[in-house]
């Protein structure tokens, strides 16, 4: 990479509006008439998903060939049946007792294909739930929380769409600090102390808003509610103990019918964070958690790794903040490390009150284990206390 322009890979413009949402979402894309018992099977969920019988449901499906799909369709309409497909899978996993160990090959094929044209694992991530996720009741108006719905559920209800909706405003929220990462990273490069100051108290003024938005979160989404309604169904199959053999996507010529393993979705793989831990200079100890957080970056869609990974490799911002010995630059640089760490806080805190403080651990629900497989509270707090020892 030659130049900070550049950091944006072509296909994702980081846009003040959208930050890393998809625009305006996809639900009102058109597919194929072929993919129709799809979205309707998918939109059903909160009808079939309380009768006990869902698998009978579900392996009704036709299995759609999408390979002509995945040449011609739009990376929009790829996303939105990646949507619908992805949703099926998690509540043929868990719509029932015991998980199972095949996927059928009517979902299991059509959603490694599509997955692998968008370059996305075969299950639930951060993308599927809620950055594609979203819609605008009004399209003139902004993107907050009395503007936006939910468009494909589980259940449905307010606390699930509630704890959706609240990351799809956060992330909106994110956009202009996003968006204004190059001139930061340019002034930077150049010294340039007045700028810099500038981008930094924008992206402080980004945290507040963000850290106001995720203050709401009780408002609308009750814990108990969230432990036994919301969050069963996003759990992935790696690390976890109710599937510790992984799971067969049946008639995928890829993996020879062996299983496979993938961690659940999870808020840690929004881009939001790591983005800013990379522009910011903020760095995590290698040992086993860090394996995890490396590990959930290839969850993420390509255009944002990319984004991530030519920030972490061309922001000069930590080095100029110390090397200006400004008082008031240096003030600007641990504003945003401090507001961030307070949203870091926040998610620890809540993880507490939602999760682990709950009292209901079965059919991989459990309270030890997070929805990417790992013990969450430690890692929660480990990336919290490191970043906020990078104070300058």
């Amino acid at each position: 990479m030659n130049a900070i322009q550049d950091i944006y890979p072509e296909q994702q413009a980081i846009t003040p509006e959208f930050g890393f949402l998809s625009p305006d979402g996809v639900s009102k894309e058109d597919l194929p008439d072929e993919l129709h018992c799809v979205r309707e099977a998918a939109l059903d969920l909160p009808r079939t998903l309380v009768t006990g019988r869902l698998r009978e449901f579900l392996n009704a499906i036709p299995q759609v060939d999408v390979v002509d799909f995945c040449r011609s369709a739009s990376e929009a309409q790829m996303k939105l049946a990646m949507v619908h497909y992805t949703f099926l899978i998690q509540a043929y996993v868990w719509g029932e007792e015991e998980a199972p160990g095949i996927l059928p090959s009517n979902l299991a094929i059509p959603a490694w294909m599509i997955g692998h044209a968008l370059g996305q694992p075969p299950l639930l991530t951060y993308s599927n739930y809620v950055l594609d996720n979203w819609s605008r009741l009004d399209p003139t108006s902004p993107i907050d929380l009395s503007n936006i719905y939910m468009p494909q559920p589980f259940l449905g209800g307010q606390d699930e769409a509630w704890f959706v909706l609240i990351h799809v405003a956060i992330e909106a929220k994110a956009g202009p600090m996003l968006a204004d990462i190059p001139n930061l990273m340019k002034a930077a490069a150049r010294m340039d102390s007045a700028q810099i100051v500038n981008s930094l108290a924008g992206i402080a003024n980004a945290w507040d808003g963000m850290n106001a938005i995720f203050d709401r979160m009780p408002e609308r989404c009750d814990p108990y509610i969230y432990f036994n309604r919301v969050r069963p169904w996003i759990h992935g199959w790696k690390d976890n103990p109710s599937m510790k053999n992984g799971l067969v996507y049946e008639g995928v010529k890829d993996v020879n019918g062996e299983p496979q393993a993938y961690r659940g979705q999870t808020g840690s793989q929004s881009s939001i964070m790591p983005t800013m831990d990379a522009l910011l200079g903020v760095g995590h100890a290698q040992d086993p958690l860090r394996i995890y957080l490396d590990e959930l970056h290839r969850y993420r869609p390509p255009a944002h790794r990319s984004f991530i990974e030519n920030v972490r490799e061309e922001s000069q911002v930590r080095t100029a903040v110390r090397e200006l010995k400004s008082a008031e630059v240096t003030e600007a640089y641990n504003s945003c490390i401090l507001k961030a760490t307070q949203f870091r806080t926040r998610h620890l805190e809540y993880a507490a009150s939602y999760i682990n403080k709950q009292n209901r651990s079965s059919n991989g629900n459990n309270t030890e284990v997070g929805t990417g497989g790992t013990p969450f509270m430690k890692y929660l707090k480990k990336h919290r206390d490191e970043a906020a020892a990078h104070l300058l």
